[in-house]
């Protein structure tokens, strides 16, 4: 049996490594597109910052790991799925056969419709070729431009901080980490970072970037425009699945994928951040985030070697530390319309809470400034247990959610 594993992340690498695992005489090939080692792209931010160095990112540290593993390793593209020839095309035309593929390509960043972001000095963060970028120009003094303030955003801005430069953050929305946290949440996030020093502009976007001197000048609306030496551009990824685009696969947002991680097409499997998998409510999703893709590419390797594995689903979950300023969200943190809201909040201190339910049962919640037993929500949250009494109390005082986690424990 030939297994085909596009991509060399998290996913697909842990893939493989299960494949071997499970079946000593499997033909594994693993394709990566970047010449670099297997790696962790949530690593970059702390090669960055410079608490790590470039091996600490690999994801693997024994150079010849997959050599002993006997798993081959191909750096290139691939460009085209051709599932009737049950192969795939790579960048120069070479054909791979397979019996089963899985791609766990991951993602790709999302350039905005903004002039001059080809120009020398703009980086995006996303590869080991980026943060080398970066680091050159992200001297201390340095102007720099963050350009988003997503989750990714600000993990970076944390990382440029640590490099002492002279940091200004531009975010097309009118909160940071707008698909994390409320109006109220983000704006306390952007009001911490300009305590730190950081300058923060929300509901600005940045028009064009053109050469100016030995630095760049960026316009913006509304102005005032910005010079810089450096700009880093975070304004978001999607699925990586330009090269799909032709073979017929289900296509959501992302690879439609069923708990099995199986595509719409026979002997094709999905994984990681380019795969719209199953919630952990019933719906479907992306959940771009290591521990998720991890699991979903241990799933694959299971049923690709005829092994029936379901996957339980996955939660929308993100755990943010913004210059020591801790931000969650889980599940339906924006709540539905037949939804009940509870929300407590000290501006002074920079805490929130707020909880989202659906009937007696807690589907959603925010917390800021709050690091103590903050995993009783996710549990309330991913059990889908009834709350009972205790939904009154915590739309009393939703500070309670642990007292609530240990009362309704085994319901």
């Amino acid at each position: 049996m030939k297994h085909v594993i596009v991509g060399a992340g998290p996913a697909g690498v842990l893939a493989a490594e299960t494949i071997r695992s499970l079946d000593k005489h499997a033909d594994i090939v693993l394709v990566g597109g970047e010449p670099e080692p297997a790696y962790s792209r949530m690593a970059i931010p702390y090669l960055l910052a410079g608490q790590i160095a470039e091996e600490g990112t690999w994801l693997r540290h024994a150079p010849d790991h997959f050599d002993r593993l006997g798993i081959a390793r191909r750096a290139a593209r691939v460009t085209a799925l051709r599932p009737t020839d049950r192969s795939v095309t790579l960048d120069g035309g070479t054909e791979i056969s397979y019996d089963r593929l899985l791609i766990a390509s991951g993602s790709v960043p999302v350039d905005p419709p903004v002039p001059g972001l080809d120009l020398p000095g703009v980086h995006h963060c996303w590869t080991l070729a980026d943060a080398r970028g970066i680091m050159e120009l992200a001297r201390p003094g340095a102007r720099v431009v963050l350009m988003g303030a997503g989750f990714i955003g600000c993990i970076i801005m944390e990382a440029l901080v640590a490099r002492k430069v002279r940091l200004t953050v531009v975010e097309a929305e009118d909160r940071m980490v707008p698909r994390m946290m409320d109006q109220t949440a983000g704006g306390l996030i952007k009001r911490w970072c300009v305590e730190q020093g950081i300058e923060v502009r929300t509901s600005t976007r940045i028009s064009s970037v053109q050469k100016s001197g030995e630095g760049l000048h960026l316009e913006c609306e509304p102005g005032p425009s910005l010079q810089a030496d450096l700009v880093v551009v975070a304004t978001g990824v999607r699925p990586a699945t330009d090269f799909l685009a032709d073979s017929g696969i289900g296509l959501g947002k992302g690879i439609l994928v069923d708990a099995h991680q199986r595509s719409t097409i026979e002997g094709v499997f999905a994984a990681g951040d380019v795969c719209e998998g199953v919630d952990w409510d019933g719906g479907h999703g992306i959940h771009a985030i290591q521990p998720v893709a991890v699991e979903t590419g241990r799933v694959a390797a299971h049923n690709m070697v005829g092994r029936e594995v379901a996957y339980g689903g996955a939660m929308d979950m993100n755990v943010l530390d913004t210059l020591g300023l801790i931000a969650s969200s889980y599940g339906r943190w924006q709540g539905v319309p037949d939804g009940d809201t509870a929300a407590l909040l000290d501006e002074s201190a920079y805490r929130y809470v707020k909880l989202q339910f659906q009937g007696d049962r807690l589907i959603g919640a925010i917390t800021l400034g709050l690091t103590d037993h903050i995993g009783a929500l996710r549990g309330l949250i991913e059990s889908r247990r009834s709350l009972g009494e205790w939904k009154s109390r915590l739309l009393a005082d939703p500070a309670r959610f642990m007292e609530a986690w240990l009362a309704t424990l085994g319901k």
